[in-house]
């Protein structure tokens, strides 16, 4: 039993020095280095009041803060009464793209919707909403 616990005090000891190097010492993180890729100029917008039956259409706008072009690989609406468009070409660094999601307003009433999009920045899909109130026709 004595010889396993000096054993794992000394692999514990033997390997410590690698792992110092591997983690980032300064304040910058992997997330914020990710995040920092893409601006966008509203991840939230609220259209108010509008009409039943008519679609409304909600423009994302980002700019490409990186260094190298973004992709937009995947738009994902969050229900079927949502369609998506957005930047088919690679978006240039400097360069502003956009997703698009026109909204099928059906039935009347508070609304809150949710576009999913993923670039070829990050694999984890940045989620972009936005909320109304879809007022009855007379």
């Amino acid at each position: 039993m004595k010889n396993l616990k000096i054993t794992a005090l000394l692999a514990v000891i033997a390997f410590s020095p690698f792992y110092a190097n591997v983690f980032p010492v300064e304040g910058t993180s992997l997330i914020k280095a990710v995040a920092e890729a893409i601006k966008w100029k509203s991840e939230s917008i609220d259209v108010g009041n509008i009409p039943q039956g008519k679609p409304k259409l909600i423009r994302f706008e980002f700019t490409n803060t990186s260094s190298k072009p973004i992709i937009i690989e995947n738009v994902a609406p969050s229900c079927g009464c949502t369609a998506a468009k957005y930047s088919d070409k690679p978006i240039q660094p400097g360069k502003i793209g956009f997703v698009e999601a026109s909204y099928n307003a059906a039935s009347p009433g508070a609304f809150v919707k949710t576009v999913n999009v993923t670039t070829s920045d990050s694999k984890t899909p940045k989620t972009l909403s936005f909320k109304g109130t879809v007022v009855a026709s007379k």
